[in-house]
């Protein structure tokens, strides 16, 4: 399938509109994924991680997501459903070669840097769930009909295509299917082009920030040797060497004024510009600047609840949607257990727990669900367990003599 096809299939057109244009043009360089920027550098999903900025957070996500457990329930007991297909794909490995957690991580990234992460689902004859195998973005494209039920084209290694239904593809986006690096690309090649700029101010950091001046007017061709003699005397390792001048030359010193240009400032403000790209704390990419402790713990609660979250949500819609039929998702779940991650957080969450239960806002089973754990019996009774006791008070003495 051409490129013209493919953008007319996007489109909705049947035969796209043949429009001329040179391979610099930015509307060529979008068919290969590349984006055009005010800086002049474009911006590649490649190019962007290259960015310790956008390769933190990218890492910081996909890692996050990819070590939390997801396991299957079983909706009425709560308990896990180790029997059921699902439950070893999501929680242990999707196909014989690839972990669950690893196959999160690579979808996750696939969604941050391009905007959507694709799995094929695997089935034997009975429709039973086997494997899950990524696809690469590149290689698929979602086509909707009338009614809004998506398809996939699947482009093969052979040249061929495959149709795919949506039940047999792991669809994973990000917000609104776009991905963070397109939206901010302008604040991504402004960061390389920061890099670039203090790259090269430092590769000729070898030869002295001054000028040589000289009594006598020189020739154009005396004053090349001139400068070729210096570098060489005092560039590369030899940087900081003592220069010995001769025939009345002076040097006169020129101090570097980077920071009078807040040079530094505006790579530390494309950094926040990438944290909130990626909805990620700037603290948790080690942008310090205004870290304190107390703010530093709350950015973690931040991530876990502004960030995580949504994608925690995303996941397990993908997964009850292709590994769980309609009717068996009234009967099981999937979900994932961020237990680890709320350890920051975990004595405050008894405390609240206990405080419930105290107040009989909650029984302890209903405390045991929020915390996806099975129900006990006799668990299911509002009581202070605090002044509540189970003894039976003792039965009085004949002895004891009445009140007057």
């Amino acid at each position: 399938m051409g490129i013209m096809t493919s953008l007319g299939r996007m489109f909705g057109q049947g035969t796209p509109e043949q429009k001329a244009f040179g391979l610099t043009d930015p509307e060529a360089l979008a068919l290969f994924g590349v984006l055009s920027s005010a800086s002049g550098l474009p911006v590649t999903a490649a190019s962007a991680m290259r960015v310790p900025a956008v390769k933190r957070a990218v890492s910081l996500i996909a890692e996050s997501v990819a070590t939390i457990p997801f396991k299957t329930y079983v909706t009425e007991t709560r308990e896990t459903a180790q029997d059921h297909p699902s439950y070893s794909i999501v929680h242990d490995w999707a196909n014989d070669w690839t972990s669950a957690e690893t196959l999160r991580e690579q979808l996750t990234v696939d969604a941050l840097l391009t905007g959507d992460g694709y799995a094929q689902v695997v089935r034997n004859a009975e429709g039973k769930v086997l494997e899950l195998h990524r696809m690469d973005p590149s290689a698929v494209q979602m086509e909707r009909n009338d009614f809004g039920e998506p398809t996939y084209r699947i482009r093969l290694q052979d040249g061929g295509e495959a149709i795919l239904a949506y039940s047999d593809v792991l669809h994973l986006q990000g917000m609104g299917g776009v991905s963070p690096v397109t939206m901010a690309r302008e604040a991504i090649g402004l960061a390389l082009a920061a890099e670039q700029h203090l790259s090269n101010f430092f590769k000729n950091g070898g030869r002295p920030s001054g000028v040589i001046l000289h009594p006598n007017k020189l020739e154009a061709e005396t004053s090349k040797k001139l400068a070729a003699s210096w570098f060489a005397s005092h560039g590369g390792d030899k940087a900081g060497s003592t220069a010995i001048l001769d025939e009345g030359m002076d040097y006169k010193q020129i101090a570097a004024q980077l920071a009078d240009s807040e040079f530094s400032e505006v790579r530390r403000e494309q950094v926040r510009e990438i944290a909130r790209a990626f909805n990620v704390p700037p603290a948790l990419l080690y942008e310090l600047s205004r870290g304190t402790w107390s703010n530093f713990e709350q950015s973690h609660r931040d991530f876990l609840t502004g960030t995580l979250r949504p994608w925690i949500s995303r996941w397990q819609a993908a997964y009850a949607r292709v590994l769980l039929t309609p009717e068996e998702r009234t009967r099981f779940y999937i979900e994932a257990t961020p237990d680890d991650m709320l350890s920051v957080e975990f004595a405050a969450r008894a405390t609240a727990f206990s405080q419930y239960v105290a107040m009989r806002a909650l029984t302890p089973n209903e405390v045991r669900a929020a915390l996806n754990r099975p129900p006990l019996p006799g668990g299911d009774t509002l009581q202070n367990p605090f002044t509540t006791t189970s003894a039976a008070a003792p039965a009085p003495s004949e002895d004891t003599p009445e009140n007057d």
